[in-house]
């Protein structure tokens, strides 16, 4: 109960205390001879608003280091703390938040919270400005990459058609399953089929 209380939320958004939980949801048999009826309360549903508002996953901007970088960030530490001293802890919290805002202001690129802990210096400052950032999936990064002449990745989907796979005279490797397109994305790209199995099989 005493964690309800700390976490949880009701869907209206009222806070939970002790005043307004209702510790069952249902009236006994006595209650019901007495003609007490006891409605059912609000349901507390705190990580399903969490999933709805972040996501799964957690979206990311792309970020490729400016070419003077090095010079940019030397610049901010000078404006914002006097010095650019690399051995430099960022321990004042007030100064922490001048650099960061300042460092977001230059390039665009925030520090997640995430990473917030291993910032201590002005070095990490700048490992982590001189860190590229890869949205891209290990798939799509294939694409500009140089392979092995042992592997070739078929990039788009290649579904069976009875009418344009040929060679085998339109049979196919899975009696049973037909090539069901739902997306109207995809409708006019991956034409469909219904797979009939053959009765003297």
């Amino acid at each position: 109960m005493a964690v309800f209380l700390r976490h949880g939320v009701f869907k209206t958004g009222q806070l939970i205390s002790s005043k307004n939980v209702v510790p069952r949801a249902y009236a006994t048999k006595a209650e019901k001879k007495k003609g007490i009826d006891r409605k059912v309360g609000p349901k507390i549903d705190s990580t399903a608003q969490s999933l709805a508002a972040k996501g799964f996953l957690r979206p990311q901007k792309d970020y490729t280091p400016p070419r003077d970088v090095h010079q940019l960030l030397d610049a901010v530490f000078q404006t914002v703390l006097g010095h650019a001293k690399e051995d430099f802890k960022l321990s004042d919290i007030s100064q922490r938040f001048k650099v960061f805002k300042a460092c977001y202001d230059k390039t665009g690129h925030s520090i997640p919270n995430s990473l917030l802990y291993t910032i201590q210096t002005l070095k990490d400052v700048k490992t982590f400005y001189l860190t590229p950032v890869d949205t891209r999936t290990p798939l799509d990064k294939m694409r500009n990459m140089e392979l092995p002449e042992n592997l070739h990745v078929e990039f788009d989907y290649h579904r069976f058609h009875p009418d344009k796979d040929t060679r085998f005279g339109g049979q196919t490797a899975f009696n049973g399953s037909s090539t069901i397109v739902t997306g109207l994305k995809y409708k006019d790209k991956y034409p469909g089929h219904t797979q009939y199995r053959d009765p003297s099989v």
